[in-house]
């Protein structure tokens, strides 16, 4: 490796949090000599990754080289030769006849769970996927692109190495279903025969409770195994289900040994789900994982005027400005307000205007403004950073406890009205310099600190500030 892209990549390390530079640096290669005069040329695996670098690291890349040359470099971007690397769709093995087994497990289709090709089921009960999520409606913004990026990646390439498993994770009702779902669509789209099936975590367990009440695990097994992709929902709630995760662990492994594909949501980041066994959250991370992140207002208003049109309404722009201003937090949050507006007007038989959508949102406007304490902020805090609300007011220093105190205190500061005496009263009687002392560092450190900068920044949002 060169001398130059040693650097580079030690710089970019300090600069990312793990993930980013995992997924978008670590994979390019750089080709030849440092000859800064021709120019320097790296490589990217997959045309996901050139895209996203060029759009974002590209310029930042040649000034590390003109930095590091004491001169301006050019730098490009092209593919690695693929057909090396390239993978040819296994084939469908045929499955073993029907085996006489009790009823089938509640979560799987009904009729032969032997035969997930039966054209004579609905596409509905084939794939249990839900026909009206596309990317085609999915509104995309800031918060969602690089996950939307990856999953059409994912749907045109399934099974791809890079993305193998896909593991997409953030808060509820920002839009990880609808994002699966149009992953499964899409691949369906392309080809018909593929067999997809989207299973919630919840249903998947009831597979397994069933299977071992009625000893039909090998039905459990040659059914799983037999998917060409599995669209698996939610997983944190294999939280402490120790047979189901033992099951799910034999057949991910059987999945991605064939080259089949697998996408899991969740809203937290693999580490970070409590209850569930090592080698699972080491596998979630052979592959790519995504964020989807609160909706930033621009998105928010776009949703509003994109649901508002489903519903043959025309959403004036002020009036979707103002749900968008006041409720932040996920788009269920978005969709429930719009429709306790659509039915005031529709009740009263009155034109949609900013009044009218002042008057039918007031009292969930005024509840949500009423949640911006100092005691909500501590235990969103709290549950963002996995620890106790009790830690922040304890004497406890560790860096675990006290950087989430220190958020919380900077939050309270620019989300509250309190002063500094009151806040640090708030946070087990500290005295104002420690709750003063929390808001610079804060304040320094976003920075410099990409990751405590991003943390902030999900903070505020969930918060709706």
């Amino acid at each position: 490796m060169s001398s130059f892209w040693t650097s580079c990549l030690a710089q970019f390390e300090q600069e990312l949090p793990p993930q980013q530079f995992n997924t978008w640096i670590r994979p390019l290669r750089l080709i030849g000599e440092d000859d800064p005069a021709n120019g320097l040329h790296l490589i990217a695996p997959n045309g996901f990754i050139l895209k996203w670098v060029k759009e974002r690291y590209l310029a930042r890349i040649e000034e590390l080289g003109q930095v590091f040359f004491s001169e301006p470099v050019s730098v490009s971007l092209s593919l690695a030769d693929r057909a090396s690397s390239a993978v040819t769709p296994t084939k469908q093995l045929p499955l073993p006849p029907p085996v006489q087994a009790p009823a089938a497990p509640v979560g799987l289709p009904p009729a032969t769970i032997e035969r997930p090709l039966d054209k004579t089921r609905s596409p509905y009960e084939k794939t249990r996927l839900i026909p009206g999520f596309t990317f085609d409606n999915l509104i995309v913004g800031k918060a969602n692109d690089l996950a939307r990026a990856a999953s059409m990646q994912v749907a045109l390439n399934p099974g791809g190495l890079a993305y193998n498993p896909m593991f997409i994770y953030g808060g509820a009702g920002l839009g990880k279903t609808h994002l699966i779902h149009a992953i499964g669509n899409h691949i369906l789209k392309q080809n018909p025969d593929t067999v997809v099936r989207y299973v919630h975590a919840e249903d998947y367990y009831s597979d397994v409770v069933r299977a071992y009440q009625t000893k039909s695990f090998d039905v459990f097994k040659r059914y799983y195994r037999s998917l060409d992709v599995l669209l698996l929902d939610d997983v944190q709630f294999f939280n402490g289900k120790n047979r189901t995760q033992e099951e799910f662990f034999f057949v991910f492994n059987a999945l991605i040994e064939a080259k089949k594909q697998i996408v899991i949501s969740c809203d937290t980041y693999p580490k970070d789900i409590s209850g569930l066994e090592d080698r699972l959250i080491t596998r979630f991370d052979w592959g790519l994982t995504v964020q989807i992140e609160p909706p930033e207002i621009e998105m928010r208003v776009a949703i509003l005027k994109k649901k508002a049109e489903a519903e043959s309404v025309q959403l004036d722009d002020e009036v979707a400005f103002y749900i968008a201003k006041h409720l932040r937090s996920n788009v269920r949050e978005l969709e429930g307000a719009l429709k306790k507006v659509l039915a005031y007007a529709a009740f009263h038989g009155r034109r949609i205007d900013l009044d009218l959508a002042k008057e039918s949102l007031k009292d969930v406007v005024g509840a949500v403004n009423r949640q911006i304490t100092v005691e909500n902020i501590q235990k969103t805090v709290a549950d963002y950073y996995k620890i106790k609300v009790a830690d922040l007011f304890s004497s406890k220093r560790t860096r675990q406890v006290v950087r989430p105190r220190q958020v919380a205190m900077w939050l309270s500061k620019n989300l509250t009205s309190q002063s500094y005496p009151a806040i640090g009263e708030s946070f087990g009687g500290r005295d104002h310099t420690t709750v003063l002392h929390a808001v610079r560092t804060i304040e320094a450190l976003r920075a410099k600190d990409n990751e405590l900068n991003h943390d902030v920044h999900v903070l505020l949002q969930v918060l709706k500030g």
